[in-house]
């Protein structure tokens, strides 16, 4: 493998030698989400509650058990032969850092990123590293590990020198290493008032640059991988990455071409909105890349035929615009993943009251529904609407701001009590069991996606 470069719009080999990156993401293994892992809140409440039902020790050997078997070189060997030559790996900055000890590299955390690195490099495979939870949020959503609706980040020194830190830390301990197609230094960035994000961006590459002056650098725009006009364009050497999720392939869409949420979706729509989220790489004439897109899957035939003819559509529209890609995500617990866990497996049995209840109460906007708290939810839109016509929060306005405070922290935090007591006569063999529920040999592959998949890459 060798090392990638920007020329032009095209990521090459140091010959000029053109390569487009074909990939998958890496979500629930080193950054754990409620949507891809099943349990409740954000990772670091769901850690905290387990250790004080189970004792930390326990607790912490579990979660430990289910990293080691989530990832393996069984897993980066499936990808490979599907077709991809690309891991975005998403980390939790908590992996690399303790808070009480904030600029002090956790060197397990670094043990484990770099063996997935190897791994991958082992069935030459690309990875791209990418921050995806970092100290204070750099966004809203709980995919930053984020228990609030606050991104702290954008307003505390001391959170971004901790992120420099590590950053410089993690370039000093991979530069070389030309298996590693960049460094995604931040995912999703939402600064709310678009101030900070920016300048920050120049300090941090510039720290990341004085280490390793060679590794392409991916950077999502603000408002989640969306703003790249209060980023800018002058910097070498990088890629700017959007984020591509198709309004077709939410949970609430049954049809394809057809309407969502009031607009009507066909191929052209899609090709529209990928062109308007990509026009900053092509005015700068840089490499395109989609860090993150893909559907949800229902597991009803009838409804997911849908979804998988809105990505057919999608992967073509990228072919033929001659994009890089990493479709989210590679392995979860039932919604998206290339392969998921077996619905008879420990975790998923259980876990089964507790996603039943999610469902239920609609704790988790990406997926699950809200049919059944319309009644709850209806009044206070009206309630807001009427009271605050000018109300427009960042970031994606004020029927985002109430489905976050409402579904996700509401209704969603107390569950994780419930879920922690599930645990609480957990013996030895019993986290073996658990964690054996992630091992690639007892989870289900999505035959029919990676099928697709393998489609569309072959040169």
């Amino acid at each position: 493998m060798k090392m990638l470069k920007v020329t032009g719009d095209r990521l090459t080999t140091p010959s000029g030698e053109p390569v487009t990156l074909r990939g998958v993401g890496l979500g629930g293994w080193m950054m754990m989400e409620n949507f891809l892992n099943g349990f409740p809140g954000t990772e670091h409440q769901a850690r905290d509650a387990l250790r004080r039902t189970m004792g930390a020790e326990r607790a912490d050997r579990l979660f430990d058990r289910i990293l080691d078997e989530f990832f393996t070189d069984a897993d980066a060997a499936l990808i490979a032969r599907t077709g991809l030559n690309c891991v975005r790996i998403a980390v939790n900055y908590r992996h690399l850092a303790d808070d009480s000890n904030p600029f002090d590299i956790r060197q397990e955390g670094m043990r484990r990123l770099t063996a997935a690195v190897d791994a991958c490099a082992r069935h030459g495979l690309y990875t791209v590293i990418d921050l995806h939870a970092a100290p204070g949020f750099q966004n809203q959503s709980e995919h930053s590990d984020n228990p609030t609706h606050h991104a702290w980040l954008w307003r505390h020194r001391h959170f971004q020198d901790q992120l420099v830190a590590i950053w410089e830390a993690l370039a000093d301990h991979f530069r070389g290493r030309p298996e590693i197609a960049g460094y995604n230094l931040l995912n999703e960035p939402g600064d709310p008032t678009g101030d900070v994000v920016g300048p920050f961006y120049q300090r941090l590459t510039t720290a990341v640059r004085a280490v390793d002056p060679d590794h392409v650098i991916f950077l999502d725009g603000n408002r989640y991988a969306n703003d790249f006009d209060v980023i800018g364009d002058s910097y070498e050497n990088t890629v700017y990455s959007v984020h591509d999720y198709a309004l077709a392939g939410i949970r609430d869409a049954t049809t394809y071409p057809g309407d969502v949420r009031g607009q009507y979706v066909d191929r052209a729509a899609l090709e529209e909105r990928f062109l308007e989220r990509t026009a900053h790489s092509r005015r700068t004439g840089t490499p395109v890349w989609v860090g993150e897109f893909g559907p949800v899957y229902s597991g009803d035939l009838a409804v997911d035929k849908h979804r998988y003819a809105v990505l057919s559509d999608q992967l073509e529209i990228y072919q033929e615009h001659g994009a890089s890609w990493s479709i989210w995500t590679y392995k979860d617990t039932h919604l998206s993943g290339l392969v998921t866990l077996d619905p008879d497996s420990p975790w998923s049995r259980l876990l089964r009251p507790i996603r039943e209840k999610k469902e239920r109460l609609g704790t988790e906007p990406w997926s699950t529904g809200e049919d059944g708290i319309a009644h709850v939810l209806a009044p206070l839109d009206e309630l807001l609407a009427a009271e605050y016509p000018d109300f427009d929060p960042p970031p994606f306005g004020r029927r985002w701001y109430v489905r976050r405070l409402v579904r996700e922290l509401l209704l969603g935090e107390p569950m994780l009590e419930e879920f922690a007591a599930l645990f609480s006569s957990l013996d030895d063999a019993g986290i073996e069991d658990l964690a054996g529920s992630f091992r690639l040999d007892s989870c289900v592959p999505r035959s029919q996606l990676l099928e697709l998949l393998a489609e569309f890459t072959r040169d």
